[in-house]
């Protein structure tokens, strides 16, 4: 990404964003709500474009292609969102789909296995591998409403996972997850960070970012104010900038937590 910028209405919501993700790395776009998160989400899975301009005619760039069909985009893309999984325990099929069939629908582009698919004793192989590895291999005959919303979550991560996409996209993932779920599902990320499958991390939670990201994106105001190792990165001045409060970063075993030194105090 060289350059993008994005206007919505009369205004302009991201200005000028620059980075690149390498094949097999990982690392995690930090801001306050309102920085624009949201919105580079959108531009990365094609939901909106980017403002071409002389400088930047060609702002974007997907897997080293100037131009993709959102289509195909999204066969290379695992989206894992609190949005998604909503989405699709709201659907039709959600509320009698099995957890292997779910995870199956990843290799369908559908919401769960239905009568016109021709799904293959390999396909139903990859799914279970993929449930395997998060750890959820014991659940594949449960229907998803009799899951908890953290194994919800992590069978949408087993679902990206099974169409081996290129680029894991995790955005604002633990949404509406409690302590001990939000903990189960951050393992199962830094499981996944341990293979070579490229990771993105939106967020603007400090404690989401797992040990194996090093690598740290600044978002304020539709703007990258800092992008560099988490240790550089992920310091009380950086932050304070940021969020505009006086904030505190204590680490400790790879992991990293705020806390706002002025004012109402909780974790970032």
């Amino acid at each position: 990404m060289a350059g993008a910028s994005l206007i919505r209405g009369d205004a302009q919501v991201l200005h000028q964003l620059s980075f690149t993700i390498p094949s097999g790395g990982h690392a995690a776009i930090l801001g306050p709500n309102g920085s624009g998160k949201s919105s580079l989400i959108r531009l990365l899975t094609l939901a909106e474009h980017p403002l071409a301009s002389p400088e930047y005619p060609e702002p974007i760039r997907w897997f080293g292609r100037t131009r993709i069909e959102r289509t195909e985009l999204m066969r290379r893309v695992g989206l894992v969102s609190a949005d998604l999984d909503s989405g699709f325990a709201r659907s039709s099929a959600g509320g009698r789909v099995p957890v292997l069939d779910a995870v199956v629908s990843g290799l369908l582009g559908s919401e769960g296995v239905f009568v016109h698919h021709a799904v293959t004793r390999a396909q139903r192989e990859r799914a279970r591998a993929a449930l395997d590895a998060v750890g959820l291999l014991p659940l594949a005959t449960k229907l998803l409403p009799q899951l908890s919303a953290g194994e919800r979550r992590r069978v949408l991560i087993a679902r990206a996972l099974v169409a081996e996409p290129a680029l894991l996209l995790l955005d604002e993932p633990t949404t509406g997850l409690d302590l001990a779920a939000r903990h189960d599902f951050l393992e199962t990320v830094r499981a996944v960070s341990r293979t070579s499958t490229t990771l993105l991390l939106v967020t603007h939670h400090l404690e989401e970012i797992v040990p194996e990201i090093g690598r740290i994106l600044l978002l304020k105001d539709g703007r990258v104010i800092a992008d560099g190792p988490r240790a550089d990165v992920l310091t009380g001045p950086q932050l304070s900038r940021a969020f505009g409060r006086e904030i505190q970063v204590t680490h400790f075993s790879g992991h990293s937590q705020a806390h706002v030194v002025t004012g109402p105090s909780g974790p970032l």
